[in-house]
């Protein structure tokens, strides 16, 4: 039935196609033709629906597939090994596989939909069948095991730039200390799992999420207004392998100038990109619950606040509630 159908539009010329007319040539009901509108649409095939006209394909599904992203990769190391699962519970936990098999550094694990993603805290990562990207990268650097919040800061500029190459007029900022937003709504998040052994540091797997083609009706009602996509914020479908090869150029190039220089370029970028600088938080850690400006990163990565008595408090690892001010009305110390 998938086949018949795909084959009416392709015939259709890109026209627009009515219930009725594909309910004729298929012989089923016009519940069935949406019902089987929607399956596709769940595979990443992209509709337009209008009324008295019926539906219209406007693209099919772009699968990432290690034949497609080879061509385009220009990094050294980075991707150059490539797993890809069309359904995987996390990648994050198919890369911990990988490692204990023997992967090398710069191994990718890419998956079209995860059953059991994750992100900070424990928390779900909505993973709609082909509409958004879904990896994890194991790197294994040679730094300190403390200096690795460096790495989840300088992923999120490396996806920032990326973003902003492959799709024109996206703008996305950063949110301490990882989550990128769009407009205040979530379109990308980081997770880094290190493994150590005597306090040395073997390797890191990279999680990274970004909601590239979702449409608003593929999210739940609970993320409708906490979440959106490139898709939804460019008006155009987003090639997926492209930007997984700019990110992970951007990362290995990062990664590089983090090397040779240390991590003050990194932090000078990062606060460059980030949208929690300038605002009010009140965040609650093992040392109580405190209320502050953010103005800045110290320098193992930490959230510098100013408190209301002129004092700055540090923040590495907690869940902070922002109340956003505006850029025209600095924050009050």
């Amino acid at each position: 039935m998938k086949k018949r159908l795909l084959a009416l539009f392709a015939a259709s010329q890109e026209e627009y196609l009515s219930g009725s007319k594909i309910s004729m040539e298929l012989q089923v009901s016009r519940t069935a033709v949406w019902k089987h509108i929607q399956a596709l649409k769940e595979e990443g095939y992209l509709f337009e629906a209008a009324p008295r006209l019926g539906y219209k394909l406007l693209s099919a599904p772009d699968p990432l597939l290690p034949a497609d992203l080879l061509p385009l990769l220009a990094t050294k190391r980075l991707g150059r090994h490539i797993h890809c699962f069309d359904e995987v519970d996390s990648t994050q936990n198919a890369a911990h596989r990988l490692v204990r098999e023997g992967a090398p550094e710069g191994t990718l694990v890419l998956a079209e939909r995860q059953t059991k993603g994750r992100g900070r805290l424990g928390r779900h990562w909505h993973s709609p069948k082909g509409k958004g990207i879904y990896m994890s990268l194991i790197v294994k650097p040679a730094i300190p095991l403390h200096l690795t919040p460096h790495l989840t800061l300088l992923s999120a500029v490396a996806l920032c730039r990326a973003i902003r190459k492959v799709v024109p007029g996206v703008d996305p900022g950063i949110k301490w200390p990882n989550d990128l937003l769009v407009r205040g709504k979530k379109i990308s998040g980081i997770l880094l799992e290190s493994s150590a052994e005597n306090e040395a540091l073997q390797y890191i797997v990279t999680g990274v999420g970004i909601s590239c083609n979702l449409e608003p009706e593929d999210y739940p009602e609970e993320l409708k207004d906490k979440a959106t996509s490139l898709l939804i914020e460019s008006g155009q479908k987003v090639s997926r392998s492209l930007l997984v090869a700019e990110f992970l150029l951007q990362l290995e190039e990062l990664y590089g100038l983090y090397l040779e220089q240390g991590f003050g370029p990194i932090r000078t970028l990062w606060e460059a990109s980030a949208v929690t600088l300038g605002q009010r938080l009140t965040v609650t850690d093992s040392l109580g619950t405190a209320a502050g400006t953010a103005v800045g990163l110290d320098d193992w990565g930490g959230l510098v606040l100013k408190q209301a008595d002129g004092s700055e408090r540090v923040i590495y690892s907690v869940d902070a509630s922002e109340n956003a001010i505006p850029a025209s009305q600095p924050a009050q110390s």
